[in-house]
């Protein structure tokens, strides 16, 4: 059974980073995609960031782009998000996701195209 689970969520004011991290367990993780998607009270879940496992190829949605970097360390199984120049639009619940396939182009993105989901870690961004 695979399990991810988050950390490094908090309170930070504008301006300031955080990095994310998600423990990934219960499966090789070679050829899946993983990301990190996020969901502020009252909208939908979005796609913030997606990685190749194996590769590391990455690709980002348009309004973290240059401000978040999304990588993996394959000796850990730990994929992580470093967030810097954070904004109060930021705030949200973070999720760890993966799929068990290589995800291409746009598909990867999409909230369905993931199997399996961690628990979430809080953001909050003040102004």
């Amino acid at each position: 059974q695979v399990q991810l689970v988050e950390s490094g969520g908090g309170l930070v004011q504008a301006g300031e980073s955080l990095r994310l991290s998600c423990a990934a367990s219960g499966r090789a993780f070679s050829g899946s995609t993983m990301g990190w998607f996020r969901q502020a009270p009252g909208k939908e879940r979005e796609f913030v960031a997606g990685i190749r496992w194996s590769g590391g190829s990455t690709y980002y949605a348009d309004n973290v782009k240059g401000r978040f970097t999304i990588s993996r360390d394959n000796a850990k199984n730990t994929l992580y998000l470093q967030m810097n120049s954070l904004k109060p639009d930021d705030t949200a619940v973070y999720y760890c996701a993966a799929a068990p396939r290589i995800l291409a182009g746009d598909y990867g993105t999409k909230r369905n195209a993931y199997d399996y989901w961690g628990q979430g870690t809080q953001v909050t961004v003040s102004s």
